[in-house]
Parts: structure tokens; C-alpha cells; sequence
């Protein structure tokens, strides 16, 4: 029998059952990436949410300090050292109500990325396509909270221990002699990995969906 004769071929069905096994076994491996991607961005979200490093001091600011979403130190003037205040349990002590509504935004972000890894159980029960398409959908919502966190957080800047740290010439969206410091940074890259991330629980979602599709087609046309 020579090789590439119709005769050495496979047989569509059983061609086709490769090519299903093979189609799962990448979708799988897929899901397992953007499983472990999805932790990851949880994991940036909380340190986004809890450090205080969103602004800071700089060369030529009065006095030195950082400021978070809604904890914040600043010097006196006199030493080295740093007072600190803020809390988010102390909801009403956060110095803007820009300050209040990004950290508000922030957290959703991460309760909603933390709810989207709790729903990894929904896959020994419900169907595989329809918890991607859950998690697709909490992980856009999850991004579009920390785009709004990340729009308003700069309209805060124009409050009173702002401008002690930053300078007179602070005001809204202007950050006056301050910069802005790794956390705000690491948040607006938060924002692409919830997209990414979105779009993909979206395709594998959709794959899945295909899938069963097939599956069930195989199932009445072997029946047939």
C-alpha cells in the first residue's frame, strides 16, 4: 500500500475523532493558562487595592510622603518621619471624594476578580462553556471598575494633604511636583490583562459551546 493513496488514508470518522481530541486537549491546556493568568491579575488587583503607592514625593515636594486609594503618609516638615492615616474601614476619614469613589471602584474590581476565580468550582458542576462566559463577564466587569478607579482617582488630587505633600501648583489632574508611583501604574496595566483575559473566557466559552455542537451532530448522525 503506498503512502498518500486514498486507501492509506484514515477514515473521516476517525479522522475527525483525532481532530476532536486534539482540539479539546489544546482548549484544556488553554484554559489552564488563563486559569492561572486570571489568579494572577486577582493577585495584582489586591496589592493595587492595599498599597499605598499610587503618588508619591519628589525632588522638589514640600514635604515627603505617598499616597494610596485611601491610606496616605506625609512628613511634618521637621524629621524624617512619616504620619500615616486612612483606612478603609474609616470610609468617611479618606481625604476626596474622588479618593472615596476610586477605592470603592478598586475593590469591586477585586471582589469581582476573587468571585470569578470562587466560580473555578461551578466547573466539576455546571456546563464548561456557560461558567467561562460567567467569568468572561465578571472579568470585563472587573476591568471596567478599575478603569473608572483609575479615571477619578486623579480628580482627587486637589485636596489639602495633597497639595501639603505635592505643592500649591497641585490640582485636579495635575500632580503639581509629586509622580505617580508603581501602584497606579500596575493598575492601569490591570486593565489590559482584564480585557485580555475577558475576551478569552469569551472564545473558550464559545469553543466549548461548538463542541457540544459537534458532539451532539456526531451522536444523531451515528445513531442515524
Amino acid at each position: 500500500m503506498i503512502p498518500g493513496t486514498p486507501a492509506a488514508m484514515l477514515p473521516a470518522t476517525e479522522a475527525a475523532k483525532i481532530y476532536q481530541t486534539n482540539y479539546v486537549r489544546n482548549s484544556r491546556a488553554i484554559g489552564v493558562l488563563w486559569a492561572i493568568f486570571t489568579i494572577l491579575f486577582a493577585i495584582v488587583n489586591v496589592v493595587c487595592f492595599v498599597q499605598p503607592y499610587w503618588i508619591g514625593d519628589g525632588m522638589d515636594t514640600p514635604q515627603a510622603g505617598y499616597f494610596g486609594l485611601f491610606h496616605y503618609c506625609i512628613g511634618n516638615g521637621i524629621s524624617r518621619d512619616l504620619t500615616c492615616q486612612g483606612s478603609f474601614t474609616e470610609f468617611s476619614a479618606i481625604p476626596s471624594s474622588a479618593f472615596k469613589a476610586a477605592s470603592f471602584f478598586i475593590g469591586m474590581s477585586m471582589v469581582l476578580v476573587l468571585s470569578c476565580i470562587g466560580s473555578f468550582a461551578f466547573f466539576f458542576f455546571c456546563s464548561t462553556a456557560t461558567v467561562y462566559k460567567i467569568c468572561g463577564w465578571m472579568q470585563l466587569a472587573a476591568g471596567t471598575c478599575l478603569v473608572l478607579g483609575c479615571m477619578i482617582y486623579p480628580d482627587g488630587w486637589d485636596a489639602d494633604e495633597v497639595k501639603r505633600m505635592c505643592g500649591e501648583g497641585t490640582d485636579k489632574y495635575t500632580i503639581g511636583a509629586c509622580s505617580v508611583r508603581w501602584a497606579y501604574i500596575l493598575a492601569i496595566m490591570g486593565i489590559m490583562d482584564a480585557l485580555i483575559l475577558s475576551f478569552l473566557a469569551f472564545v473558550l466559552g464559545n469553543r466549548q459551546d461548538g463542541l457540544m455542537s459537534e458532539e451532539l451532530l456526531g451522536d444523531k448522525s451515528g445513531n442515524a
